[in-house]
């Protein structure tokens, strides 16, 4: 499949399972062969987005390809490529549940086991930054450390991957254990998994 053909597709099926809402959120792939980041452009709703209107541009913000313009969160996604090699594929969301936590500056805990082996633990907030900034993806990558993905204070979720089906999958479990660990705080007391059964976990191959 055509690498922006790919975006597109994964970009819709994130806006169906209410990743992002409008025109929020923002999904990139990175060609580091060619130094090449594909974008979805700013502004522009998924329901009637083409596969002609992802960017293809350089980390440095120069346009190579598409006449939109790109994510307003482009050096963000820059930066987390210029620090992260093992990362291809970015996914930023607004899910709600998640960016919930990211608005109250709260950490998701690791309440369920497979918070381990898909994010690398407990999902940590990246400090705030102004979005559109550069330091939006340097706070990020400070809490990507061991891990697969963070929040995003008072903005929402970042995950990460070495391809866009892995940073995908890793942004659905945090909304999925934020959404769980948000009912669990309302119905009792939480019992977060413990640290000897998370490294157990981590140990395993």
């Amino acid at each position: 499949m055509d690498i922006k053909e790919e975006l597109l597709e994964m970009a819709k099926l994130s806006y169906r399972e209410g990743l992002f809402a409008g025109t929020s959120g923002n999904l990139s792939l990175y060609d580091r062969m060619a130094g090449i980041m594909y974008i979805t452009p700013s502004s522009v709703a998924y329901e009637t987005m083409k596969a002609e209107d992802i960017v293809k541009m350089t980390l440095d913000g120069e346009v190579l390809e598409g006449d939109k313009i790109p994510s307003s969160e482009w050096r963000m996604h820059g930066e987390i490529y210029r620090c992260k090699p093992e990362v291809n594929a970015v996914v930023h969301t607004h899910s709600p549940y998640a960016t919930s936590f990211a608005v109250t500056h709260q950490t998701v805990p690791v309440i369920l086991i497979e918070m381990v082996p898909f994010l690398g633990g407990e999902v940590e907030v990246a400090d705030f930054a102004l979005p559109g900034t550069v330091e939006v993806g340097t706070e990020a990558v400070k809490k990507l450390n061991g891990k697969h993905a963070c929040l995003l204070a008072n903005h929402g979720v970042l995950a990460v991957g070495a391809n866009l089906d892995q940073a995908h999958i890793r942004a659905v479990y945090v909304e999925d254990a934020a959404k769980i660990y948000s009912l669990a705080l309302s119905s009792g007391d939480v019992k977060v998994i413990e640290q000897k059964h998370v490294e157990q976990m981590k140990g395993r191959r």
